[in-house]
């Protein structure tokens, strides 16, 4: 007999190392993925689950990576219109973000990882604007382990124009997270988030850089949202923002640059020969009117590039599923080319290259493709970029725990949450005078 374990996934289209298990199974313990095989289980197999997940008519994938987000704008959704990038950001956000208490945080942060978790998302990269205590800090990571998802906590500094912090206080408080980030819990970690060049000193981005460094994290940034930002930038530098990074020393393998979307071909070439992933936000660019990034020279020249909703102030939605349909067909109207990238490139983006693989980490989605939307499924690839939802998200797995099954989320009250939400966004907006 076999010995037990936690988990099995049977019947679904398997996303493995070397492509679609169709169908495939998938065993699960102690949080980490043990086996990843084609065809259907044997009868002890099947007994030897303690719980056992009938995947029929679905994908199982890894988890997807929202790789940037804003989660205290939960509560500004549907404020961008007729508004650019800045003025969006002077008359409404930095406003509303400047109200906001400890509550409030917690409960925007709760229901973006918990809308996060219904688009089949299982690791978040928060650009943590509230910064004014370290308390604010240590409330996101309380939401994080309320929900359980895992969750990269960037915290956003600006030491230039308003708000400014002082350099000495905010090294101190990041070597201070950075040294503590471990009581925080397994889930959560770190990261260095100054706001974007023309709001950062020289001195102060490559101090800050160098302690995540000396602390295995990385760096992130807002580079080149706007022609106005690059304008900005070349006026006080005589560079472009990404010549000036370069120019700091901080261009590198653990420098992710945001946005990206006024770059030209030097620019290109430079965050290829530096190896710094780019962040794509096409959905958020696009509600701001801000551009088309160049997705297909990211592509060609062989740089990572990850997926992020952004902010639902600027999105509206966490969703990436409509967030990977968007990258792809906007690509697509900026070189005239339908054949320009193809869903499994864009797919991969989303999961941040992960397959199902033993001795990874159990974070898994089963996503439903017989639906009214989704079928006939005759590439599930396509099925999945362009035809699915995060409606069709059925079962998320984090770190081997079920934190989403049919469709519901196990780990609270989300009905209550929306409630409590509303409740705080009214006050919110009246204390802002929004």
């Amino acid at each position: 007999m076999l010995q037990q374990f936690d988990l099995l996934i049977q019947n679904g289209h398997v996303l493995g190392e070397t492509g679609w298990l169709s169908p495939g199974y998938v065993i699960v313990d102690a949080g980490i993925i043990l086996e990843v095989k084609n065809g259907h289980p044997a009868p002890e197999v099947i007994s030897s689950a303690r719980k056992v997940l009938d995947a029929s008519g679905m994908a199982v994938i890894p988890g997807l990576t929202n790789a940037h987000t804003h989660l205290c704008q939960t509560f500004m959704r549907g404020l961008a219109n007729g508004r650019t990038l800045l003025s969006w950001l002077k008359e409404l956000i930095w406003p509303l973000q400047a109200g906001m208490d400890k509550e409030d945080l917690v409960l925007a942060v709760t229901l973006g990882l918990v809308e996060n978790l219904h688009s089949g998302v299982t690791h978040v990269v928060n650009h943590h604007k509230i910064t004014r205590t370290k308390a604010f800090t240590q409330a996101v990571c309380q939401a994080v382990q309320n929900v359980g998802i895992r969750c990269t906590v960037v915290r956003a500094w600006s030491d230039r124009g308003s708000g400014a912090e002082n350099q000495l206080s905010l090294l101190d408080e990041l070597e201070e997270l950075f040294s503590t980030c471990h009581d925080a819990g397994p889930l959560i970690k770190l990261a260095n988030g100054p706001l974007t060049p023309w709001r950062a000193t020289a001195e102060t981005l490559q101090r800050t850089h160098a302690l995540a460094q000396r602390f295995h994290s990385y760096t992130h940034i807002h580079v080149a949202e706007t022609q106005d930002e690059v304008q900005m930038t070349l006026e006080e530098t005589g560079l472009r923002p990404i010549a000036w990074l370069d120019s700091l020393g901080i261009l590198d393998e653990d420098c992710q640059i945001v946005h990206a979307v006024w770059v030209d071909e030097q620019e290109v070439n430079l965050i290829r020969e530096r190896k710094s992933p780019v962040i794509h936000c096409p959905v958020s660019n696009a509600v701001l009117g801000s551009g088309i990034a160049p997705l297909h020279l990211f592509i060609n020249n062989g740089i990572q590039v990850l997926l992020g909703t952004d902010g639902s102030a600027s999105n509206d939605t966490q969703d990436l599923f409509e967030t990977m349909k968007v990258a792809l067909c906007l690509s697509r109207v900026k070189t005239l080319d339908p054949t320009v990238l193809s869903p499994r490139q864009i797919l991969k983006m989303a999961l941040a290259g992960k397959s199902i693989c033993q001795h990874q980490p159990a974070d898994l989605a089963l996503i439903e493709l017989d639906t009214s939307h989704t079928a006939p499924v005759n590439d599930i690839d396509s099925a999945l970029v362009l035809c699915a939802r995060s409606s069709d998200v059925h079962t998320v797995i984090v770190d081997g725990k079920i934190v989403l099954e049919n469709h519901h989320v196990t780990v609270l009250d989300e009905k209550w949450l929306i409630q409590e939400c509303c409740q705080s966004a009214e006050k919110l907006r009246k204390r802002a005078g929004i």
